[in-house]
């Protein structure tokens, strides 16, 4: 939208201290090595483009919080495994194990403390994507919000440790 000052843009930005998750992975690099089992606390923003501030088209944060919450907390205190590895096996197990094989080291753990996730990787990167997409299949079971109508573009930041993270984002077509 172009007002007297030439663009205008409104975004709102979305990053509290429960928006978190703390997690465990292994990422595996193009070689077939990998990382060691090991953890983060996981830290989430979100950033929302909006059409216009106008009081009749006005989202609450609350929502936004509201959602983001209720994604993060089914990835927390999780191993977060990389479901469509090439290098991932899975092997037979008890009904309460995961066992699995990852670049030929063998894991057993709890079932209930494992995330698989359809992702080749477990990367900031993919994290990004995929925990964006849950928040968004989320959020748009409201169908009495014309979410698409609202918003321009939505980004989500996940941060593995200060400064170091990753950002999903995407525009919509108008």
């Amino acid at each position: 939208m172009t007002g007297q000052h030439g663009q205008q843009q409104w975004l709102i930005h979305i990053r509290k201290d429960y928006l978190k998750f703390a997690a465990a992975h292994m990422t595996v690099f193009p070689d077939g090595s990998k990382e060691s089992l090991h953890g983060h606390n996981y830290q989430v923003e979100l950033t929302v483009e909006l059409t216009e501030p106008a009081l009749v088209r006005m989202l609450s944060y609350e929502v936004f919080k509201r959602v983001l919450k209720t994604v993060c907390d089914r990835w927390d205190e999780k191993v977060l495994i990389a479901a469509d590895n090439p290098r991932l096996e899975m092997l037979p197990a008890e009904a309460d194990e995961c066992a699995f094989r990852l670049c030929g080291k063998r894991y057993v753990l709890p079932a209930d403390e494992v995330a698989m996730l359809a992702v080749d990787n477990i990367t900031a990167e993919n994290l990004a994507e995929l925990l964006f997409e849950r928040f968004w299949a989320e959020l748009t079971v409201d169908q009495t919000v014309p979410w698409r109508e609202r918003l321009i573009a939505v980004s989500l930041r996940i941060d593995e440790s200060r400064g170091q993270g990753a950002t999903y984002a995407i525009r919509f077509n108008p």
